[in-house]
């Protein structure tokens, strides 16, 4: 009898589990966009975390609406192609990308105003191109994404692009690593920090471009930098704070999937909330500075 009813308990623990996961096991565009947002997962999170140790947080947000007008005329042009809306993005995050860069030198102003001042206006031409040549459906599919988007080709782009970030990350890391901790050093030994940074500026786009097919321009931003903020209450060396940012954005993926079925809400909303909810939970109760573990330990010291 005892065995019987702990199979049956079992059981029922099982069939939970399968209700949860029925829209991934039912429906092939759930499959494709999660695929997809694990690989983003893999790849967007640890350039979320150099751009944290660098203090350029903001940075990813301004590539995120830079590339708007691109994806918005090319849209004019060859509709919902894949591949025509990737070259229309990566053309357009990366002059916003450079010519911040090129226009503070130029003026002599601060690079963060030159960046506010492009992308400002790349947002407003953005919206204003997919509002007069589209419509709403467009607009928020585009702003906001959809797990409908995720077909084999924007599939191919994601698996495409976690793949080359992971490659150059591995070739990267030491350099990149030392630009966050000690430019001035890398400079006197001559490690080209102005090309490393190019480079890196240019996989932000490439991961932004990448994720707006399920979570949309305005979203994508939130998978590469909430699990990345989060993992700072984590762990303390690097490598770690990159594993943690990872397995953050994960799991929000599959949650933010699953609410986006459940609720019928837009794809990136959904897991940019999902991965809030982590940030939020790691900053009360993550070990490395959250609250409550700084609340215990005030006690005890003065107990």
């Amino acid at each position: 009898m005892g065995r019987g009813g702990g199979a049956l308990r079992a059981r029922r623990r099982a069939g939970r589990r399968l209700i949860l996961l029925d829209p991934f096991l039912e429906f092939g565009f759930l499959r494709r966009a999660l695929i997809g947002c694990l690989a983003l997962s893999v790849a967007a999170p640890p350039l979320g975390v150099f751009l944290v140790l660098r203090r350029m947080s903001l940075t990813a947000d301004v590539l995120a609406h830079g590339i708007l007008p691109g994806v918005a005329l090319a849209f004019l042009i060859a509709g919902l192609s894949v591949p025509a809306l990737a070259a229309g993005g990566l053309v357009a995050g990366l002059v916003v990308a450079v010519g911040a860069g090129a226009l503070s030198r130029a003026t002599g102003g601060r690079e963060d105003a030159s960046f506010a001042a492009l992308y400002l206006v790349a947002l407003a031409l953005g919206v204003a191109l997919v509002s007069w040549g589209g419509g709403a459906v467009e607009l928020n599919r585009i702003l906001f994404g959809s797990a409908l988007g995720v077909d084999d080709a924007a599939l191919l782009l994601m698996a495409g692009t976690a793949t080359l970030t992971l490659a150059v990350l591995a070739f990267a890391w030491r350099p990149l690593v030392l630009e966050c901790f000690d430019p001035g050093y890398g400079r006197s030994v001559g490690a080209h920090g102005a090309l490393w940074h190019l480079g890196f500026m240019a996989l932000l786009v490439l991961n932004l471009l990448a994720a707006f097919q399920a979570l949309g321009t305005l979203m994508a931003v939130g998978l590469m930098m909430l699990p990345a903020i989060a993992a700072r209450h984590w762990a303390r060396q690097v490598g770690g704070m990159v594993y943690a940012a990872v397995a953050i954005a994960a799991t929000a993926s599959v949650a933010g999937l699953l609410l986006s079925y459940h609720a019928d809400m837009p794809t990136g909303p959904a897991v940019v909330l999902s991965a809030g909810l982590a940030w939020a939970g790691s900053v009360l109760a993550g070990p490395v500075d959250g609250l409550l573990p700084r609340l215990l330990r005030r006690r005890h010291l003065t107990g």
